[in-house]
């Protein structure tokens, strides 16, 4: 068996463990009342005074939708590096290192595939879906790989981001409160608000450091046409894959340096 056909059973175990509880349906339907009120707040402040920094409600949107489906894609694809500090903390990597199989895919298929995860990929995509009609974009297949671009590479972004935590996770053995800040405090709510409405420290920040403007907004300015360029749009992708290849290396060095917690 390869890694790929163990990864997806992996995923399959997963699934059909969580399908037993007879009251999976009402959690989905719960989870995404959660997700699609989620940005209330800015709809509110947006019916208030009409626009923030010269930027209407379905541009504000659309940009917000992004960071979450991508948030949403990596959290379905490998969110096992999100639980990797209880992994350490229950003794469950002692266990994953003595496998002959990758760190990478048993790491990032160790916590429960959540099917419910797809409610923030599927509810934000009628969202952005919205936004792109209110604003009178048709769905070009332009549109749509600009869009995608954006995604896949907020998708390696946030995972990037997982790994990074689980890399200091390894000295620390608690750092999800760090994480939960950085990525619910930080990222997604920096993406409701538009870049030149922000201090330029803050530009900076979630540009180059934490590049969340380039997965999110500048996708979005790229298929409406905000005025910024074309080629903004697919630097998510390179960006991204960077990201994630950094955070990948220092997670291999946090690895060597692992010593047991025992179980």
């Amino acid at each position: 068996m390869n890694e790929f056909s163990l990864y997806w059973r992996y995923v399959k175990i997963h699934v059909n463990s969580q399908l037993q509880y007879k009251s999976w349906p009402m959690e989905i339907l719960f989870i995404l009342f959660i997700v699609l009120t989620d940005p209330l707040d800015a709809m509110l402040m947006l019916d208030r005074f009409g626009s923030v920094g010269g930027y209407s409600a379905s541009q504000i949107m659309l940009v917000y939708a992004l960071a979450v489906i991508s948030y949403g894609v990596s959290c379905m694809v490998a969110r096992g590096f999100d639980y990797f500090p209880r992994m350490l903390r229950g003794g469950e990597f002692d266990r994953v290192l003595l496998r002959p199989r990758s760190l990478v895919l048993q790491t990032a298929a160790q916590a429960n595939f959540q099917y419910h995860r797809l409610c923030r990929v599927i509810g934000m995509g009628f969202v952005a879906a919205a936004c792109l009609r209110a604003q009178g974009v048709a769905p070009s297949a332009r549109v749509i790989g600009i869009l995608l671009c954006g995604v896949l590479g907020g998708a390696l972004i946030y995972q990037g981001l997982f790994m990074l935590f689980a890399s200091f996770a390894v000295f620390t053995l608690n750092i999800e409160h760090l994480s939960d800040a950085i990525i619910f405090g930080g990222i997604l709510q920096t993406a409701k608000t538009p870049p030149g409405a922000l201090p330029e420290w803050m530009r900076v920040t979630f540009t180059y450091i934490f590049p969340s403007f380039l997965f999110c907004y500048y996708p979005a300015a790229a298929a409406c046409g905000w005025g910024e360029s074309v080629w903004m749009g697919f630097m998510a992708i390179p960006a991204g894959v960077a990201f994630f290849g950094l955070s990948l290396a220092l997670w291999g060095r946090a690895v060597l340096r692992y010593k047991s917690t025992g179980s």
